[in-house]
């Protein structure tokens, strides 16, 4: 039987004892004046509270430390350009499919229409990129708008929530009893659909599957290898799915996705079917969609089976798939070798010796000195791309990258929650020189908060991203030159951190060595060559 816990004060102290009920114990935000209130209860509450120096900063930290918790993160935000400020972390969460929880201030209700200093409707511009928002109207309606909130968040499809608070309604008192919060149930799908997927893989003469980030999200990682090799499957990792199957694995591949040109049954698992992967156009195959909601089924590509509800219940039942099974072990072999002969052509560019660096000489030292369990944080395109392509990683919940919505700046945020969660691992935030400038007045918060954190730009000077492609097109580019050489480590030394500028490829190793035993926010500044570009096979559009 659920019991309920009497609670009293202003509208701010109703916030912060719901956000206590469902487990909440850090709050990421930028002060303003509408949201006091919220900020007095949490600091008299003993909330850990974590203040950045750009509101985006605030919502990508609480999206990240969502994405290591798998529980909801939470962001306050002050009104009107607070909210706005916040918007594009916002719509990365959704992206992601990340629980988040975004607590807002809002001009006072009481002289709504009068011109009150920063007022603003923000629920009508947050609506499309949450899941659900809206405004509580009455401060003894907070606690339980709040629980809500969180609940919705956390619930499959997970997604960003959004709550404003006038300032009136925030500073009345009320008395409440809050209810334990309820736990989230799960759907475990359509036994026949889950049979009917299971019955692809195990007769397909060429099947492989991906893993994408909601088999984290559902902590079904465990499931997800005891179906693969069930059903004796080449495996994928995708976005925050990587780790969830090691790279020792001998069903784990991540050099060799043309298969998925080759394949006769491709089952995806945990993630869109969008550009990433060729929008799920896949000709020679039957294709399987496993999802966690079913309104996250592909529409735009024909399906042969769509399984939808809990993965790691799908998963197991689709391991546990009684009929007959061709042997996969040619396939596999071929995969293999090709595999083996992939990993051994990057070789060259791993150990290049030419300066400017080769983008991936960094890589190649940063991943001698990387235990296990480093969480690594991408910000960037061309640079943090060779990072996707070349690293492994060794558990699941270790990679943050922006995600499909491609939103730079989530570096600095991202990096200092995975080291509030994990303060005795490795945290090495990846940068093109480009995104360092989104988000550098950060470093001051990892400083601050006493977050280090090792950074590592990849410094072309240019937009790499951009200039290449442009070039390709039109034999010119347009706003894509940065300025060659910038000392962005001189830049973190004046927010209170420390670094180094590296040029040739032999200091490379003993800079990441110094950055990891710094103890402080430390930058490696790498000048890397503008003339390579990465290879991209990706379609936007």
């Amino acid at each position: 039987m659920s019991t309920a816990t009497a609670v009293e004060g202003e509208g701010g102290r109703l916030a912060v004892a719901a956000l206590r009920s469902v487990g909440v114990d850090t709050l990421f935000t930028l002060s303003g004046g509408h949201i006091f209130s919220v900020l007095h209860a949490a600091a008299q509450d003993g909330m850990r509270i974590i203040d950045v120096r750009h509101e985006q900063t605030a919502v990508f930290a609480a999206e990240a430390l969502a994405k290591l918790t798998r529980r909801p993160g939470v962001a306050l935000l002050t009104a009107g350009p607070g909210v706005t400020n916040g918007i594009s972390a916002l719509a990365t969460a959704q992206a992601n499919g990340s629980p988040l929880v975004l607590l807002a201030g809002r001009a006072s209700q009481r002289r709504w229409g009068s011109g009150s200093l920063q007022e603003f409707d923000h629920v009508p511009l947050v609506a499309p990129v949450t899941k659900r928002a809206g405004t509580v109207t009455r401060t003894d309606a907070i606690a339980a708008a709040v629980q809500e909130a969180a609940a919705t968040a956390a619930t499959p499809h997970r997604g960003p929530v959004f709550l404003d608070i006038p300032i009136d309604v925030m500073h009345r008192q009320a008395s409440v009893r809050l209810p334990a919060p309820a736990s989230v149930s799960a759907d475990p799908g359509d036994p026949e659909e889950t049979a009917r997927a299971a019955e692809i893989v195990a007769t397909a003469r060429r099947p492989v599957l991906v893993a994408g980030g909601d088999v984290w999200w559902g902590g079904a990682w465990d499931a997800l290898r005891r179906c693969v090799e069930a059903l004796r499957v080449p495996t994928f990792m995708n976005g925050q799915g990587r780790g969830c199957l090691p790279p020792g694995h001998e069903l784990a591949f991540a050099r060799t996705r043309d298969a998925l040109k080759e394949a006769d049954a491709v089952v995806v698992v945990g993630t869109p079917l969008d550009f990433r992967l060729s929008f799920g156009r896949f000709p020679a195959a039957r294709i399987v969609h496993v999802v966690d909601d079913p309104g996250l089924r592909a529409a735009h590509v024909p399906t042969a089976a769509a399984p939808a509800g809990d993965l790691a219940a799908i998963l197991d039942a689709m391991a546990l798939w009684p009929g007959d099974r061709l042997d996969h072990n040619e396939w596999i072999g071929q995969l293999r070798e090709r595999e083996r002969a992939a990993r051994h052509a990057e070789e060259a560019e791993l150990t290049a010796e030419h300066a400017p660096v080769h983008p991936a000489r960094i890589i190649g030292e940063l991943r001698a000195q990387l235990d296990q369990d480093a969480v690594v944080v991408c910000d960037g395109g061309d640079f943090v791309s060779y990072a996707g392509r070349l690293l492994d990683s060794h558990r699941p919940g270790c990679w943050l990258d922006p995600g499909p919505f491609g939103c730079l700046g989530n570096g600095p945020g991202y990096a200092a929650a995975a080291r509030l969660r994990y303060p005795d691992r490795q945290v090495v935030l990846l940068l093109g020189d480009g995104a360092f400038g989104f988000s550098a007045s950060d470093v001051d918060t990892l400083v601050r908060h006493k977050l280090p954190v090792v950074m590592v730009v990849g410094n072309n000077g240019i937009w790499g991203l951009e200039k290449h492609p442009m070039r390709k097109l039109y034999g010119s580019d347009v706003a894509a030159d940065l300025w060659p050489g910038r000392r962005y480590d001189l830049l973190v030394e004046a927010l209170g951190g420390a670094g180094e500028t590296v040029t040739r490829p032999r200091d490379i190793a003993p800079a990441l060595r110094r950055a990891f035993a710094s103890g402080v926010p430390y930058l490696v500044n790498v000048l890397t060559d503008p003339a390579v570009a990465y290879r991209r096979t990706a379609k936007l559009g």
